[in-house]
């Protein structure tokens, strides 16, 4: 029997599903790409990937009944992690181009353009974790992780008024303005840059989150 922790990676036709599989395999998790429900629904942690436009990637992720997978592990307090536009889709609606899409609403907020002079941000950047961020342990204040977007959720409204739960940690990062860079609420993680291009950095991170697996 194997000790590592079972992990999917989410197959909904919309991310870099083989670089998020290499990375994932790297640090030592037992990988699977695949877009089964049971398989997803009973692994240890699901990852969700995302690249493109917000609304292509929420057509395809119902198509693929993702947003039923995601919603049935978060209720039961199942690890899921969203990458990129797998974090934007978290939110409450997607702005392109002067069109309105509706997320999974997860968190309420707005995922809208980027204001900076170079768009897209594309490179490496620095982060401002909290303190007792969980997903960032271990990593210096100076690491760099690899953003590739044009859009990001500019504000962080959730309010958590129970005592006894944990309030959501947002680390944020600037290009032109602040933006969301990554959030930990629960069982449900997400980072706006790629740790499966972050180096060591980002295979620290991927280690972080499945520890907690």
């Amino acid at each position: 029997m194997s000790d590592k922790k079972k992990v999917v990676v989410f197959d909904y036709g919309f991310g870099n599903v083989r670089s998020a599989e290499r990375a994932l395999a790297h640090v030592g998790a037992d990988v699977e790409i695949t877009r089964d429900f049971d398989t997803a629904m009973n692994a240890d942690g699901l990852l969700v990937p995302g690249v493109g436009a917000f609304s292509a990637c929420m057509e395809g992720l119902r198509k693929a009944r993702g947003e039923w997978v995601i919603g049935r592990r978060l209720a039961g307090g199942r690890p899921v992690m969203g990458i990129c536009v797998g974090m934007q889709i978290l939110f409450e609606r997607g702005i392109e181009h002067g069109v309105e899409t509706a997320g999974l609403d997860e968190w309420p907020g707005t995922v809208g353009p980027l204001k900076a002079d170079v768009v897209p941000h594309m490179g490496w950047n620095t982060v401002q974790a909290p303190g007792d961020s969980q997903l960032f342990a271990g990593l210096d204040a100076g690491a760099r992780y690899y953003f590739v977007h044009s859009y990001a959720a500019h504000d962080w409204s959730l309010e958590v008024t129970n005592a006894k739960i944990r309030a959501p940690r947002v680390t944020w990062s600037t290009h032109g303005e602040r933006f969301v860079a990554a959030v930990e609420n629960g069982a449900l993680w997400a980072t706006q840059f790629h740790p499966e291009k972050s180096g060591d950095a980002g295979a620290q991170l991927l280690t972080n989150w499945i520890e907690t697996l």
